[in-house]
């Protein structure tokens, strides 16, 4: 099967150009003007943009937590974000209190076996060094195209791990050729903030950010970046949301250290008061890290614009509003925490940081695509457009209306982050390795159609 896109605005984290892409295969073969049209398959892009699909290296689907089950498995949450413009994702797998790391590989691989919409690879979150997996078990996870080990330093009780679990992981994947990600929160100072909040009465969904103050996001942030600096483990921070966060990690990148971050799309637009909303709707919004006091969205644009920050994720870990969220209703600390986000991504970022001059269209590519491509040991064969690369390629209209709401999304969660927002860009054709994915509104492919990819080690690429 050969295709051919042709007069389309080819955009890439480097260039811009007005011209033709043929794909032979999975792959793109030639990048030109007047190319031949002798192709299967002939796609008219004038006018559109024609962009690497996004990369989402911060995805929970079909995971366990707080009692219940995120709503979205990867059927529903990968058919969002191929609508989206989202190709490829690394999803978290988690490692169950007793279990090796190679039975939760497993068992996540079970989970999208058969189900996948698009391709998608895996990071491990490491939970036990004591009675589940080892160290030595952990260093072989590259081998098999696991290339990243996440550790929470926060969830106290569930998910969280000490000191001597984070600084033994970061030197074991110093060896290894791995990247350490980290969740970076004080988990002991917001314990005792919670329990004292519960026991004063304080139980609104607002007391989540409350008790999660930025100062614990920017302590836990500087004292990753300082073990990983003593181990010698290059290390990657998700999900931040704060100025006390970005700080820190604005000091290590001018001194030249092995440090990254990413935040997420959900805290340049939503702020603390949307925890306030009366009849429990603000629990729509309890995420981690919180909602932030609006003033920090001014920094995280900032961030992103010069590559303080390097990424865009959406940290997609949907539930239902009405039966998973309500769990919560007389407990703030019930509230399963997460919010959706993965089809919204580049439809909020391309209208609130492309068309209003926030960032370049070349920038928003290489936050969305290139950046996390490379972080993540997929590129070259994934995040950009050039001869070799899979044709994973998205079909932008730039002047295409939409609002964005629940019922016209593709999760399965009950709400929208951003119901209601009008952009003007929208996605007409979705593309993974030159087959059509999505066109015209509809789903063209069927479950089990998406792969696992084995990415490279930190620092080497996929070919």
């Amino acid at each position: 099967m050969s295709v051919l896109i042709k007069g389309g605005r080819i955009v890439t984290a480097a260039d811009s150009t007005v011209g033709d892409v043929y794909i032979e295969g999975e792959r793109v073969s030639r990048i030109g003007t007047s190319l031949e049209d002798d192709a299967d398959v002939v796609i008219d892009a004038t006018g559109k943009l024609v962009l690497p699909g996004a990369i989402d290296p911060h995805t929970h689907l079909d995971m366990p937590f707080g009692g219940t089950v995120t709503i979205d498995d990867f059927t529903s949450g990968q058919t969002a974000a191929a609508f989206g413009g989202t190709t490829c994702h690394v999803d978290f797998c988690i490692q169950a209190r007793g279990q090796s790391f190679t039975d939760a590989l497993a068992a996540w691989h079970e989970k999208r076996e058969g189900r996948a919409i698009i391709d998608n690879g895996f990071h491990i979150a490491v939970t036990d060094l004591d009675e589940g997996g080892s160290l030595e078990e952990l260093a072989t996870l590259p081998e098999q195209g696991v290339t990243s080990y996440k550790l929470f330093m926060a969830y106290k009780g569930a998910l969280m791990v000490d000191d001597e679990t984070l600084f033994r992981t970061m030197e074991v994947a110093a060896r290894t050729g791995a990247l350490v990600m980290v969740h970076a929160e004080n988990g002991d100072a917001i314990d005792v903030l919670v329990r004292e909040a519960l026991a004063a009465g304080n139980s609104a969904p607002v007391y989540h950010a409350l008790t999660r103050p930025p100062e614990l996001e920017g302590e836990a942030t500087n004292r990753a970046i300082q073990l990983a600096r003593v181990a010698g483990a290059p290390l990657y921070v998700v999900h931040v949301s704060c100025k006390e966060a970005v700080h820190p990690i604005a000091k290590a990148r001018r001194a030249g250290w092995d440090v990254w971050g990413e935040t997420c799309t959900q805290y340049f637009f939503i702020d603390q008061s949307y925890l306030e909303r009366p009849d429990f709707e603000g629990a729509k919004y309890v995420y981690t890290p919180p909602p932030r006091p609006r003033e920090n969205q001014q920094v995280l644009w900032d961030a992103v614009r010069t590559d303080v920050l390097s990424a865009i994720s959406t940290d997609h870990c949907a539930f239902l509003w009405d039966g998973q969220k309500t769990m919560g209703k007389d407990d703030f600390s019930k509230i399963p925490n997460g919010g959706p986000g993965l089809e919204n991504r580049l439809h909020m970022i391309h209208e609130f940081g492309v068309r209003v001059g926030r960032i370049s269209l070349n920038r928003m590519v290489e936050l969305l695509a290139t950046n996390p491509a490379k972080l993540f040991g997929l590129y070259p064969r994934k995040g950009t457009i050039a001869p070799g690369s899979d044709a994973d390629i998205v079909i932008f209209d730039p002047s295409r209306r939409k609002t964005i709401t629940a019922a016209g999304q593709h999760s399965k969660s009950d709400y929208n982050l951003f119901e209601g927002v009008e952009v003007t860009g929208d996605v007409d054709t979705t593309l993974i390795r030159g087959t059509v994915v999505v066109d015209g509104g509809e789903l063209k492919v069927d479950p089990g159609f998406g792969q696992f990819v084995r990415r490279a080690r930190f620092g080497e690429e996929l070919q």
